[in-house]
């Protein structure tokens, strides 16, 4: 039991080794998995820096130009979320300039606006805006309702105080029903806290992915995976924990560099949200289980087909959508049953419910427990999996050299 151990810390070395010096004679491969992915975080977080979409240009029609009108656009440009940067003279120029891109929305307040309201009459506001954008849409709806219904309130105050109510009185009376929403999580709609921080685990789950596929698909398209057995001191085709020694040295490189990017990730979390340190240490081992998993997932992609083209599409097909599966986006309740499967199948649906239990819901730290066990128990599965596919790929040397 003793000899043993030596020599699989070896094997563990030597084809560490080995995959070492062709890092080094090829660098591209190198940033695969350590500057190009810390690029991509830092431009995902500076991509979401604001935090809350700027003020959003509006276009307003104006076909009454009375002071009430006026007033409306006051408040409309005063609103956090609107800026009226364009008053168009007609309805061409507001079409041309909506279907331009120049502005997000475009208001029309009609011609009789004000009379209509000094009579006690309805009168009706347009807002033309692109409901393809969903987030920045339900902002403006959201601006414009406030700034109208503002609007709509203090005309009514004024005339009930004109036929002698007090105005608490009529303030009571105007709305005596009042309902209060309280929000629990990301309160402030910070588009960072809530896409910046999701996105990061999804690019790392397509880079390890691929770094995984990438680090046998290229001998397997070299035809070297014999060459790279003998170098880490085995004879064909060796004992299982031999082979596991030696995909653990082939892997420990991308592992560490992703590793070192996954911290990155949750340092840059931790700018824009206040959680406890043992919630960050949770986390954190939860992300490098999830970052294991993901280039285990790319190894036996590469394996299975041992080829190297087939594996790279499968893990285009396979982590490339699977944000959009996640459920961060659009709820897993409203997808179809076979969509919510395939969601379920997923790592990164699990790791990114349970990031968001923990840090935007405040969640305790053991109920991330669960989650972790099954990374863990799904890695020990891919590793006996990894090992009989390498096994299988040392006896077939007729398919080495496939693209």
């Amino acid at each position: 039991m003793s000899a043993a151990a030596p020599g699989l810390l070896a094997v563990f070395r030597r084809a560490a080794a080995v995959e070492a010096r062709q890092l080094r004679q090829r660098p591209r491969e190198w940033a695969m998995f350590s500057w190009v992915p810390a690029l991509t975080l830092l431009l995902v977080m500076w991509m979401f820096s604001a935090g809350l979409p700027g003020p959003m240009p509006l276009a307003v029609l104006d076909l009454d130009g009375s002071l009430l009108s006026r007033q409306l656009l006051r408040m409309l440009d005063e609103s956090p979320g609107l800026a009226v940067t364009h008053q168009p003279l007609d309805a061409a120029e507001a079409e041309g300039q909506i279907k331009s891109g120049a502005v997000a929305a475009l208001l029309v307040v009609p011609a009789d606006f004000s009379r209509n309201l000094k009579r006690g009459q309805d009168s009706e506001l347009a807002l033309l805006h692109n409901a393809q954008w969903n987030a920045y849409s339900g902002l403006l709806q959201r601006d414009v309702r406030m700034a109208s219904a503002t609007l709509s309130a203090g005309i009514e105050l004024r005339v009930r105080e004109k036929l002698g109510q007090s105005p608490a009185t009529a303030r009571a009376r105007f709305n005596p029903l009042q309902s209060r929403m309280y929000s629990l999580f990301n309160t402030a709609g910070n588009y960072r806290q809530f896409l910046g921080n999701s996105l990061m685990p999804a690019l790392l789950f397509i880079l390890a992915m691929t770094a995984g596929v990438w680090s046998f698909g290229r001998k397997l398209r070299d035809a070297s995976l014999g060459e790279w057995w003998q170098q880490s001191g085995v004879g064909l085709p060796g004992d299982g924990r031999q082979r596991l020694a030696a995909i653990g040295g082939s892997l420990l490189w991308p592992w560490l560099g992703l590793s070192a990017n996954a911290l990155l990730a949750l340092g840059l979390m931790a700018s824009s949200v206040d959680a406890a340190f043992s919630s960050w240490l949770w986390l954190a081992a939860l992300l490098l289980a999830f970052v294991s998993l993901s280039l285990l997932l790319g190894v036996l992609l590469v394996l299975a087909s041992l080829s190297l083209r087939m594996a790279l599409s499968m893990t285009g097909f396979v982590s490339a959508p699977a944000y959009a599966f996640s459920g961060v986006v659009f709820p897993l309740l409203a997808m179809p049953e076979g969509a919510r499967l395939w969601a379920n199948a997923l790592p990164l649906t699990h790791y990114l419910h349970a990031q968001i239990r923990l840090l935007d819901m405040q969640a305790a730290p053991a109920q991330l427990l669960p989650v972790l066990l099954a990374f863990v128990m799904l890695i020990v599965l891919l590793l006996w999996l990894a090992n009989l596919l390498l096994a299988r790929a040392l006896r077939l040397p007729e398919r080495w050299g496939a693209r």
